[in-house]
């Protein structure tokens, strides 16, 4: 393709995430039936995204939380695999494991562990790297939750709460830490979830005190209090505090729409577009959406864009398991 006079390369860009956009709108043209298979859906959406990435950056890494299931065909962890989206995803993110599935700080229940385990388990074995957030305080709680993960190979992180915002003061040093140059999901030891950076005073400050971690993995929200992280800025978090390299990691919720985001339209309130939901009753300002719809893909694709140019090594895709709540 051309560029043609006056035509920049942010117009490009512009012009490939619509069409990406588009790519796996099959289901409709302006209205939001649901799809034949809601999981299927959000396979292709996800799919769609790391193939729009990796054209770009042929290293993206793609991380999907929750939505376990998605993995294989069937209504079990040994159903076939669904091989499209084990391609398009190199790691899976998964909360609640062995604490605060139910409840913050309390164990979660045999019978789901088991059931998330099936899974978890099953994608290590397909060479999926796992993530996991248990959200659990105490020192025994916390060394509990890092060693039932480390037994099935995964890398964990103790979340003092749901709203992410805070460095932990323990362990004084993060598990399996070392000055390795960090390359690959598959080489992290540990790593950092901190999404909601309002505790810290000015973004300077937000990255001075992420850059003197020594975490190998970061994942972190584009924007700091609505101000969007610049390259040179991500640039410097790739940095360990121990001289290692690492990788830096953007969230992105493609399942639900935020009404702090750049892209919220105040009419919403008043007058929502077709594809938005009713505002999720446990977090205020997150409104479920048709996720397969093009107005919501384009918002997406237009985050993505944004992730790409701030030069992010991956994301890591939040509300993937929407799709069960438009199944029958």
């Amino acid at each position: 393709m051309s560029r043609g006079r006056g035509m920049s390369r942010g117009g490009l860009c512009l012009l490939t995430s619509l069409a990406w956009c588009l790519v796996g709108c099959t289901y409709l043209l302006g209205d939001i039936d649901t799809p034949p298979s809601p999981s299927d859906a959000m396979r292709e959406l996800v799919s769609d995204i790391a193939a729009y990435a990796r054209s770009v950056d042929n290293q993206f890494i793609v991380i999907a939380q929750n939505g376990d299931e998605l993995l294989t065909t069937g209504d079990t962890a040994s159903a076939p695999l669904a091989n499209d989206y084990v391609s398009a995803i190199d790691g899976l993110g998964r909360e609640d494991l062995f604490y605060g599935y139910d409840e913050d700080n309390e164990v979660t229940p045999v019978e789901s562990t088991e059931w998330m385990l099936s899974y978890l388990d099953r994608a290590e074995d397909v060479g999926i790297e796992v993530l996991v957030i248990d959200y659990c305080w105490g020192h025994t709680r916390m060394d509990d939750s890092m060693a039932r993960n480390a037994m099935h190979g995964f890398v964990s992180f103790a979340a003092l709460d749901r709203m992410l915002d805070v460095i932990p003061e323990y362990p004084a040093h993060p598990a399996n830490e070392s000055a390795d140059d960090i390359h690959s999901l598959s080489h992290v030891g540990n790593f950092l979830y901190l999404i909601n950076p309002w505790r810290f005073r000015s973004k300077q400050a937000f990255v001075d005190a992420l850059a003197q971690t020594t975490y190998d993995a970061l994942i972190l929200d584009l924007e700091f209090k609505g101000d969007i992280l610049m390259a040179e800025e991500v640039d410097v978090l790739k940095r360990k505090a121990n001289g290692g390299s690492r990788l830096v990691l953007c969230y992105l919720s493609i399942g639900e729409a935020e009404d702090y985001r750049s892209y919220w339209d105040l009419a919403w309130f008043v007058n929502p577009p077709s594809w938005l939901q009713e505002e999720n009753p446990d977090w205020e300002g997150n409104f479920p959406v048709a996720f397969w719809h093009p107005a919501w893909r384009e918002i997406v694709f237009a985050m993505l864009d944004q992730v790409l140019a701030a030069g992010f090594n991956g994301v890591y895709l939040d509300r993937v398991d929407v799709y069960e709540e438009f199944e029958d």
